[in-house]
């Protein structure tokens, strides 16, 4: 069992510009803790969905069915509720609502305590000529690090 978790979305960045970050707590069930703690879940493809009563769900985030559960397993897509202040839920609902945001998780992690908390950020979709400018600026920083590097040795 791996002491460190840290599951992220690598996409998130590259698909969205992120214009706010906040910590929540997920509600959790049965056997998805134990599959967690393996590092047996993925974030890619998932984002964040408010129901008609304001509580704030996360989507298609994948947990793989703990491998020595019986029939107490749980459902490894199932929409997980995600904990935050009603003040930030209120925030982030107006965000999404007037302005036309999207919330996603950028990665998931166990605190000290030993709990599931998720990273979400409030993001903006990036247009396919942003992205082709994140892949340029990527390649202009890895050969300048490449030459400086030669340079000093």
């Amino acid at each position: 069992m791996q002491k460190n978790i840290n599951i992220k979305n690598k996409r998130a960045r590259f698909d969205y510009e992120i214009l706010d970050t906040y910590t929540a707590g997920i509600v959790l069930s049965g056997t998805e803790i134990k599959s967690i703690r393996l590092g047996k879940a993925s974030l890619s493809q998932s984002f964040c969905e408010f129901n008609e009563k304001g509580e704030l769900f996360v989507i298609n985030m994948q947990v793989d069915e703990y491998s020595h559960g019986s029939y107490y397993n749980h459902k490894p897509k199932a929409e997980r509720k995600l904990l935050l202040n009603k003040r930030e839920l209120k925030k982030l609902k107006r965000e999404v609502t007037t302005s036309g945001l999207t919330i996603i998780p950028l990665n998931m992690f166990l605190n000290e305590k030993g709990l599931a908390k998720v990273n979400i950020a409030l993001a903006k979709g990036k247009k396919q000529y942003d992205k082709r400018e994140t892949i340029k600026d990527r390649d202009s920083k890895r050969n300048l690090s490449r030459i400086k590097k030669n340079f000093n040795n």
